[in-house]
């Protein structure tokens, strides 16, 4: 699976969505999270197919956030859950041909996703982030007692920076996740 994880918010990404997902992209990142959860389910929709079009071009996965049927109506390769979503071994067996992600921010959580089928976790947040400023960080150290309990791959998420990179793979880290990190920054 490849280490570089970006989630899409159209805040951030702005009204050129495509161009700065275009700009992820080339910036080497190949797996990408479409959440979305403003727009309705037909706009969330006509997204997909237009992001699951570009992640094509670059030989990149396509994960869609909490919606199974999305998923699977635009071929992505997976979806990402969220903690309080519907349990990933129900997604393995409604559609066991997809990848399945879990947002996961403790080391309870995490084994649960690794017990119910995920494939992989987020983790989150390892240090404050302007996303989520009432969470409280979980740190690295955290992050080192997760990796050492859980066999699947952790995406660490949640304030990193490019100088915290290191850090984060040092710490267990199989990946890194972000929404704003992997953005340009002129398109901020």
């Amino acid at each position: 699976m490849p280490r570089l994880y970006a989630i899409t918010d159209s805040k951030r990404y702005g009204e050129n969505f495509e161009e700065t997902l275009r700009k992820v992209l080339d910036r080497g990142v190949r797996m990408i999270q479409l959440r979305e959860k403003e727009l309705t389910g037909r706009k969330y929709y006509e997204l997909a197919l237009r992001v699951r079009e570009i992640t094509r071009e670059y030989s990149a996965l396509l994960f869609i956030n909490d919606r199974v049927d999305v998923a699977l109506a635009v071929h992505a390769d997976g979806v990402h859950l969220p903690e309080k979503g519907i349990p990933p071994k129900v997604v393995k067996e409604i559609a066991p041909k997809l990848l399945i992600g879990y947002s996961a921010h403790s080391l309870e959580s995490a084994l649960y996703a690794q017990e119910q089928g995920a494939d992989f976790i987020t983790l989150s947040p390892i240090f404050e982030t302007s996303s989520h400023p009432e969470a409280k960080p979980l740190g690295l150290l955290y992050l080192q007692e997760v990796a050492k309990k859980v066999s699947i791959p952790i995406y660490a998420l949640g304030g990193i920076t490019w100088d915290r990179i290191k850090l984060c793979y040092k710490n267990g880290a199989y990946g890194i996740a972000g929404i704003s990190l992997f953005i340009p920054s002129q398109e901020k």
